[in-house]
């Protein structure tokens, strides 16, 4: 699901929520996290389709079904590594190998991921290429495909944007210090209060959207680093068990378990995926299940290219 499903439309004019306001919204979030999933994983989840003008936190209900396709694991002797360490490794991997970028605002982030489903009951796999062209600053229609399903994306109307941010210009605002990146994300719509902790009952939200700028494939130099680095310090992060192997690689599975005590990890959520040696991120597995709730996949996808070009259907 789209995590900017998780949250409603609110009018760019309406005035910022009330602590309280904010804090029933959190609450209901993170109840909304903890009860039995019984909906749908319709498609990907990257998206930009609903927009959202940012005045406050946004009431939201989690209504997903998800569960992570993991080998048994052939390596009894491979030595243990926390979530931590793997997070940590992923944030100085990601320092090393990114390529920063200045996108002019009449340009278009070019993505390419491919998206594989293979039915739990047994069956062919199902694969799709899709490729998106999303406009740098949201003043010109983008492209999107998803699982094949191709649609132009509207510009944004005045004071629209979305949550996490699509546009360069506000991504670039985001802080790529881990401690304050993780405030700014926990009060949207407020003044960050960089000296309080986050609480537990925070967390799930400022998960869903670190998680979400992670789903972007093109960020601000460090803030990808930066949203590793965060997402090692929430508590409920581990490491699943054994190893799988994923786009030709052997990955660790790294997943935010939300919920009761004694969740075991087969309850938890999506799976962060990471090369075993490098700590390279390398994209996320899931278990969707159709609209119709008939038929279950686990579905794994990955980014294959990704850049900046000047028009739609152009690559980099």
């Amino acid at each position: 699901m789209n995590e900017l499903e998780l949250l409603r439309e609110w009018d760019a004019d309406a005035p910022p929520l009330t602590d309280a306001a904010r804090a029933r919204a959190r609450l209901r979030l993170h109840q909304a996290m903890r009860a039995p999933a019984a909906t749908a994983v319709p498609g990907v989840g990257r998206r930009p389709l609903l927009r959202v003008a940012v005045a406050g936190v946004a009431a939201a209900a989690v209504t997903t079904t998800l569960l992570v396709a993991q080998d048994s694991g052939t390596e009894p002797r491979t030595r243990t590594v926390s979530a931590t360490t793997v997070l940590r490794g992923a944030a100085a991997e990601a320092l090393r190998t990114e390529k920063p970028l200045a996108p002019r605002d009449d340009q278009f982030i070019y993505t390419k991921e491919v998206i594989e489903r293979r039915p739990v009951s047994g069956g062919p796999v199902k694969k799709w290429v899709d490729e998106s062209w999303s406009s740098v600053d949201g003043s010109k229609k983008g492209y999107v495909s998803e699982l094949g399903h191709k649609q132009w994306v509207p510009k944004f109307k005045p004071g629209q944007s979305t949550w996490p941010p699509s546009k360069w210009s506000e991504l670039k605002e985001l802080p790529t210090d881990p401690r304050k990146l993780t405030a700014t994300l926990r009060d949207m719509g407020g003044k960050p209060d960089y000296g309080r902790p986050t609480t537990a009952d925070e967390w799930p939200m400022v998960q869903i959207f670190l998680s979400g700028l992670l789903r972007h494939s093109v960020l601000p130099k460090g803030l990808r680093s930066a949203a590793f680095e965060a997402l090692a310090t929430a508590p409920g992060v581990k490491v699943l068990p054994g190893r799988t192997e994923f786009n030709g690689h052997t990955a660790i599975g790294v997943q935010y378990v939300v919920g009761p005590p004694g969740t075991s990890w087969k309850d938890g959520g999506r799976t962060l995926l990471f090369d075993a040696k490098t700590y390279q991120y390398l994209g996320l597995r899931e278990r969707a299940t159709t609209k119709q709730g008939t038929k279950v996949y686990d579905q794994s996808q990955y980014v294959v290219a990704a850049g900046v070009v000047d028009r739609v259907f152009q690559r980099p």
